[in-house]
């Protein structure tokens, strides 16, 4: 998918991160420090990890500037309100960022953390991807909890099978 239109991709992009907010909702404010093994990201390291990959790589990167991303640990926000508070403060200001883009930048390219040059449509798109599988992680780590979590799209899969043609 080429991302030709920024204001059709800043729309598209709410609805992903609007997606990713019904799942964060689901956390228990208790459960937000659990993780399923020592060393592995907890539930708010993920969290804080999509906002700050988006905003200080990602965001940075389509301006012309070098990433300033320095980790998601809980120095930046450590209860529950807290991390939901940064997640919301650093997508706004990333919308922000991506909203000053001109048409003709989306074909511009922007040297990535690694040295590499992407066009920077590409880079937006490898940013979705990148939120798509860490709320993959927070749906795993909520079923590990026996949490329920809302389907993605309306219906589960079971739901699905019951009202398809068999």
């Amino acid at each position: 998918m080429e991302i030709r239109d920024l204001s059709e991709f800043l729309r598209y992009f709410e609805k992903i991160h609007q997606r990713t907010t019904r799942v964060i909702a689901c956390i228990p404010p208790d459960k937000i420090n659990w993780t399923y093994g020592e060393g592995k990201f907890t539930l708010g390291d993920l969290v804080r990890h999509i906002a700050t990959i988006e905003r200080f790589m990602f965001a940075e990167t389509v301006a012309g500037r070098p990433s300033r991303y320095a980790g998601c640990g809980p120095e930046l926000a450590e209860s529950y309100e807290q991390v939901l508070a940064l997640r919301e403060r650093l997508h706004t200001e990333s919308l922000d960022i991506f909203s000053q883009l001109a048409p003709e930048d989306l074909q511009r390219k922007c040297t990535t953390p690694e040295g590499s040059l992407i066009a920077v449509w590409k880079w937006l798109r490898a940013m979705v991807e990148h939120e798509i599988h860490h709320r993959g992680q927070i749906y795993l780590y909520l079923g590990l909890l026996d949490i329920p979590t809302p389907p993605l799209y309306g219906l589960t899969s079971e739901q699905v099978r019951e009202r398809s043609l068999a």
